[in-house]
């Protein structure tokens, strides 16, 4: 019997969902660590930590989805992803987030490309 090695997507995914766990729970735990390092105001507020439950959660589906090869899924997110990157640009470019934000949307933008680049290698290697 041999055992099926998980796909490079997959890797991709599990890889994205560690980042945004631990995103997740330095948003929920000690928020103005991150914000601060990344030039935004500290802030006491509870909506940066319902945030960090919210992304350290996302994080679950996104571990999950490449443990299961959820290909849907992998596909889906390479959209979402730079749909984050669009709408973090907007904000900045209107005003209304600082320039720094768009840091997380690039990051976001690579977790996707990676993912894309995965599913066409897979793609040929299957």
């Amino acid at each position: 019997m041999s055992v099926r090695r998980a796909s490079r997507a997959a890797f991709s995914l599990k890889a994205f969902g560690v980042y945004l766990l631990g995103l997740g729970a330095i948003l929920a735990l000690v928020p103005n660590l991150l914000l601060t390092t990344f030039g935004f105001a500290a802030t006491e507020e509870i909506w940066i930590r319902v945030l960090g439950v919210v992304v350290f959660n996302i994080g679950i589906y996104y571990w999950y989805a490449g443990v299961c090869e959820a290909r849907a899924f992998f596909v889906a997110s390479v959209f979402a992803r730079l749909l984050v990157l669009l709408s973090f640009a907007t904000f900045a470019a209107l005003g209304l987030a600082k320039p720094n934000l768009v840091t997380f949307g690039v990051l976001d933008a690579l977790g996707g490309a990676w993912t894309w680049a995965a599913l066409r290698a897979d793609a040929r290697s299957s």
